[in-house]
């Protein structure tokens, strides 16, 4: 048993390492635009689903953008951001492109300052002229910038995609990987386009580590672990081996598990304005619980105390506790990260495996208790009367 939980943990975590680094191949190349409207670079953006061309003049500082992306829903909206002072989101001067209350495609400027609201303002640049335009589930968006510093030839830029427009004012994106990591350097006159940097790329793995710690400890050594103690212990052959196993495998189990707990509190203290409030809470639930689960194997009673039957409760109580609460928040991770389906369904396999175990050993486990039993009573010593 204690070899199987080797392996499925070392398949799991092997094959969840290319989970987050799908292809893309080359598509911009490919675009092109009416009104002849020619660009000197474009690049495949890494995240969104964006793409973005453009031609620079460093001697009048000016810079023709296409922005091509597709919004979040239908009637969303696409934006594309010049930050003169950060890498991020806050501080970035945005060009967004959506459809207005005429039905009519607009582009208006945002001086983004904080995460709240946005209010339509003056940007950092000049904007000599803009339209965008609406086709194929893509928006695509036209603007003609004028730089304020000659000589620029590096800016850092953002862009991103919105779900809904109410009254004139883009709403609320979504926090998925895409897009947290949707911002980079320009090298207007190279044509290159370098993602996030190294702190995104920093914590990027984080997050990635993150979920493969979680899935490891909480989401598969945690069950085998409880399968281990349940059953095994039911042949006397296998006692007190079937506890060292269990106590092994849990142990194991929390400290794999106190690793992903203190990457998620990292994460957390480094995503301001990004909240998962369930997988949060799940996971502060799961923590309390496993760590006085732990805890409580230094105050484990004796065989035959007073105690140990109420001990018993409280420990398998709160040992199904943390195996439901685990695959939930597994599951709820997976709804954040986003991977390809086939890992949730390798997940999902793996849980299915192992609740089919479960099943057989429940099984075997009541024939074997019930064939005891009957031996029991069949040995029994007559009490009746006798007679000669």
């Amino acid at each position: 048993m204690a070899s199987s939980s080797q392996v499925l943990a070392t398949f799991f975590l092997l094959s969840i390492f290319s989970l987050f680094s799908p292809s893309k191949s080359a598509t911009c190349t490919s675009q092109a635009f009416a009104n002849i409207r020619l660009y000197n670079f474009c690049n495949d953006l890494p995240a969104l689903n964006s793409y973005l061309h453009w031609s620079y003049d460093p001697a009048q500082s000016t810079l023709n953008i296409a922005f091509i992306a597709p919004p979040a829903r239908p009637g969303g909206w696409v934006s594309w951001a010049i930050n003169p002072t950060s890498t991020g989101m806050v501080g970035s001067q945005a060009l967004i492109a959506f459809r207005d209350a005429r039905g009519e495609m607009t582009v208006k400027t945002y001086n983004v300052s904080s995460y709240g609201p946005l209010t339509e303002s003056r940007v950092w640049y000049d904007v000599r002229d803009s339209s965008a335009e609406f086709s194929d589930g893509v928006i695509r968006l036209f603007a003609t910038l004028v730089l304020p510093e000659k000589g620029i030839t590096t800016v850092n830029h953002v862009w991103q995609v919105g779900p809904s427009v109410t009254g004139g004012v883009p709403g609320k994106h979504d926090f998925q990987p895409g897009n947290l990591n949707s911002k980079g350097s320009l090298d207007l006159l190279r044509g290159q386009s370098i993602n996030g940097g190294t702190g995104d790329n920093i914590r990027t793995k984080m997050r990635n580590i993150h979920g493969i710690l979680n899935v490891i400890s909480w989401g598969i050594l945690f069950p085998i672990g409880i399968i281990i103690a349940r059953y095994l212990r039911t042949f006397p052959s296998a006692d007190p081996a079937w506890f060292y196993l269990h106590a092994s495998c849990q142990v194991s189990a929390y400290a794999i598990g106190v690793a992903g707990w203190g990457t998620g509190l990292k994460l957390g203290s480094e995503s301001k304005g990004v909240t998962y409030s369930y997988h949060r809470n799940i996971g502060i639930s799961l923590f309390t619980l496993a760590t006085v689960q732990i805890s409580a194997l230094l105050l484990r009673p004796r065989k035959g105390h007073k105690y140990r039957f109420y001990w018993n409760i409280y420990h398998h109580g709160a040992g199904y506790a943390i195996l439901v609460l685990a695959i939930i928040n597994v599951f709820k991770g997976f709804d954040i990260l986003k991977p390809e389906p086939k890992w949730r369904d390798a997940y999902f396999v793996v849980i299915a495996v192992l609740g089919g175990i479960a099943a057989l050993l429940e099984a075997i486990t009541w024939m074997v208790t019930i064939r005891r039993n009957k031996s029991r009573t069949s040995t029994k010593p007559y009490d009746g009367l006798t007679t000669d």
